[in-house]
């Protein structure tokens, strides 16, 4: 294993060196060389920390590695809006749940990752882009992670369909509210959502009429 992480140390430090010469010859204006020696620097590392069995500070190793390649890539592409931050926090939870092991699992722990997560997008709206408030859409996303932990774990897949429907009308109701106020449409996908609820409810009752 170690002949093969300096054989692949060797070949990403100068494959990023030949990609590098060759943007400055061809493309001085634009870095492009950046974006496939991220991955070249995550190759041999990945390797070392695999072979120490040390896979939890692999992966911060590479959510570190990802965060300061989009960084870069955002201060030279796009340096008068900073998205990296809209990416920074998904990684970020990734290497938290890594370290936690089996704790992340639990249900507080979803409930404070959703809604720190929540919080987050919801500050980056108001200072980034005030105009349109699209937190609601990752917000509508991360309720999902705690809510399929609970009624999974319990069983209670009918109350999951009632949840799901719930949050996914009141959703598309707040969608209609502040993207299109005068255009009522969200009766249509609400129609058909709460199928789910009702056929998880006549499934339910035909089952145990069966057992009777």
């Amino acid at each position: 294993m170690k002949q093969e992480i300096v054989f692949a140390t060797l070949g990403s430090m100068m494959t990023i060196v030949f990609l590098m010469i060759v943007n400055l010859l061809t493309s001085p204006e634009h870095f492009w060389f950046l974006y496939p020696s991220h991955i070249l620097i995550l190759w041999p590392v990945s390797l070392y920390f695999l072979n120490e069995k040390q896979y939890k500070f692999g992966v911060l190793f590479a959510g570190l590695v990802i965060i300061f390649f989009l960084s870069i890539n955002n201060y030279f592409n796009s340096p008068g809006h900073p998205w990296v931050l809209y990416a920074a926090y998904p990684i970020v939870l990734i290497v938290v749940l890594t370290f936690l092991g089996k704790a992340s699992i639990k249900l507080s722990v979803a409930i404070i990752g959703s809604l720190a997560a929540i919080l987050y997008y919801s500050i980056l709206n108001y200072y980034f882009s005030p105009g349109y408030p699209w937190a609601v859409y990752p917000a509508y996303a991360v309720l999902w992670w705690p809510a399929l932990l609970y009624f999974i774990k319990s069983k209670r897949y009918f109350g999951l369909s009632v949840f799901g429907t719930f949050l996914t009308v009141v959703f598309f109701i707040v969608i209609r509210a502040i993207s299109t106020p005068n255009v009522i449409w969200e009766v249509f996908p609400i129609f058909l959502i709460l199928w789910w609820p009702l056929s998880m409810y006549f499934y339910g009752s035909n089952k145990r009429t069966r057992e009777v």
